[in-house]
């Protein structure tokens, strides 16, 4: 599993330290900003100022895949 990987489920896991009942709802978003931060790039707009974060769904497939352990 690469660290990207990891660092995922960690985030997921230390979210874990929540009350019960928002414990599921706090993990999912933890390990999702989890996922921006590691597979997020920033691409500038035409005017080279204003743009957006980027974050490919083909880098999420890769990343569920490891995950699964395919």
């Amino acid at each position: 599993m690469t660290k990207k990987a990891e660092n995922v489920i960690l985030a997921f896991w230390n979210s874990h330290q929540q009350e019960r009942q928002y414990w599921h709802r706090d993990g999912v978003a933890a390990a999702l900003r989890e996922v921006i931060v590691q597979l997020g790039y920033f691409k500038y707009d035409a005017d080279e100022i204003h743009g957006n974060t980027i974050v490919n769904v083909r880098d999420i497939l890769v990343l569920c895949e490891e995950l699964e352990g395919k």
